[in-house]
């Protein structure tokens, strides 16, 4: 199969390349890459780019399949992907939302400033890691019922809220409210519920953590008070997603998927982009699957939540407040969306993987507080490195389907920088910057921060590309890690 190389692509504008649609005869539509030229020498050193050739195949694909500057080589789609499918006969595939199905992050704001924290951020690490179960397979306090679970898989961040786990104004700084009503437990297996039973309130493994920050910097004094941000304030940022339960729905269905695929004559490049038509009766059902595993995430971060939200208290007291939810979005799902595709509205069935949401002002799912100041899209960074809160802006529509990076991206596989990292050297050396890490050695040396892209020259690359404005820049203070 043809390889891309640097000659096949096109510079379409600053920041945008594209691999025309002739260069393979099976491609629907051109790939576009949002990236700056340094950047898109590192993405040419992996497979992604022959993977968002591959996506570019896709049954009903429209206009371009896409990839953000944090791209890296994934499962079937490229992490970092997006893709917009036509409604309802184009097609869906788990291999372009991913295995931990709406994966996501949330930030937390605090009423203190970093002088107020910084004399007991060893105790606030220390209970946040205490409070919060981390670790592979690792399980909750919390056990659900099979009627239970059924709830949770159906109402997502309700069923917490109704639990006495989060208030009502925490559902209207969720992404789509912390509920898909398209979600059907019946279409999630015995196995995965059973392997998520236990595991709401956990942020699991891998690059999942709990991190405890500070703003350094405000780039839009505006938007930011309309967040409700400031400088050398004191920020939680979690991030993770269905853990176990959104694993084996993305399992059953790539399985499902690569025997139905011949009963609808697709034929894909990559088997790994198993699909089947969005109305068929399999993919109905995978994406009734796929929503109740997102509603499963979002009550797990709700949880997650309550957890820091329980370390805080203890630590500073309720007179200081509780950690006010700013917003919590996914960056593994599929949502149906209504799109302008040459100048004309178009339903379609929009893929993010390893990509976030980033819709401009006006955009009436939003919190009503942040209707005209856009999205709040938030970029965490590695252990030892910034994060960032942006804004989506209009031009999201116009270019990448309402979307944009969802993190650094990686630079090393998880096996290559255990094979490079001293974690114990590692964790002391962030400990004398004065970032805090508890956490695995495993962990902490697959996700050292020489593992990842410049998460500077991602989000200046997404600014620069007009898709998402500049608005805080976090320092992290300390980390829990699986």
């Amino acid at each position: 199969m043809k390889k891309v190389e640097k000659k096949d692509i096109l510079k379409i504008e600053d920041f945008l390349w594209e691999i025309p649609k002739s260069f393979r005869n099976n491609m629907h539509v051109p790939a576009w890459i949002l990236a700056s030229e340094i950047l898109l020498d590192d993405i040419m050193e992996d497979r992604s780019l022959n993977q968002l050739v591959n996506v570019a195949c896709l049954p009903g694909i429209k206009k371009a399949s896409l990839v953000m500057p944090d791209v890296h080589e994934g499962y079937g789609f490229p992490i970092g992907g997006v893709a917009a499918t036509s409604h309802p006969t184009g097609a869906i595939s788990p291999g372009g939302i991913g295995y931990d199905i709406n994966c996501g992050v949330r930030l937390l704001s605090s009423q203190l400033q970093i002088e107020d924290v910084k004399d007991q951020l060893e105790d606030l690490v220390h209970e946040l890691n205490k409070e919060i179960p981390t670790g592979l397979g690792k399980g909750g306090t919390i056990r659900l019922s099979q009627e239970e679970m059924e709830n949770v898989l159906a109402i997502g961040a309700e069923w917490a809220v109704e639990h006495g786990y989060g208030t009502l104004e925490d559902l209207e700084y969720i992404e789509s409210k912390g509920k898909l009503a398209d979600a059907s437990p019946k279409a999630v297996s015995a196995m995965a519920k059973n392997r998520g039973h236990d595991q709401l309130g956990t942020i699991g493994s891998g690059n999942h953590f709990v991190e405890v920050s500070y703003i350094t910097e405000i780039f839009d004094d505006s938007i930011a008070k309309t967040y409700g941000l400031r400088k050398g304030q004191v920020t939680v940022m979690i991030h993770t997603g269905s853990r176990g339960l959104g694993h084996q729905v993305a399992t059953d269905y790539i399985r499902l998927m690569m025997t139905a695929m011949a009963k609808y004559d697709v034929k894909m490049p990559d088997r790994e982009l198993a699909c089947v038509p969005f109305d068929s009766p399999e993919g109905q059902n995978y994406f009734k699957a796929m929503c109740a595993a997102a509603n499963y995430a979002w009550c797990n971060r709700q949880l997650i939540t309550w957890e820091a939200r329980n370390a805080w208290a203890r630590i500073f007291g309720k007179e200081n407040g509780a950690l006010k939810l700013v917003y919590d979005v996914a960056h593994n799902i599929a949502k149906i969306e209504t799109h302008s595709i040459n100048n004309e509205l178009q339903k379609v069935i929009v893929h993010r993987k390893g990509a976030t949401r980033a819709f401009g002002p006006g955009f009436n799912e939003l919190p009503k507080k942040y209707i005209d100041a856009g999205q709040p899209v938030i970029i965490p960074g590695s252990m030892g490195t910034f994060s960032y809160v942006l804004a989506g802006t209009s031009k999201s529509h116009e270019l990448t389907f309402g979307s944009c990076c969802h993190g650094a991206g990686r630079n090393l596989s998880r096996t290559a920088a255990k094979k490079v990292v001293n974690a114990p050297v590692l964790k002391k050396q962030l400990q004398e910057i004065g970032i805090l890490v508890e956490g695995s050695y495993r962990g902490i040396a697959e996700e050292a921060p020489i593992a990842y892209k410049d998460i500077e020259l991602v989000v200046d690359t997404v600014s620069a590309s007009g898709i998402a404005k500049k608005v805080a820049k976090l320092r992290p203070l300390g980390v829990i890690k699986g």
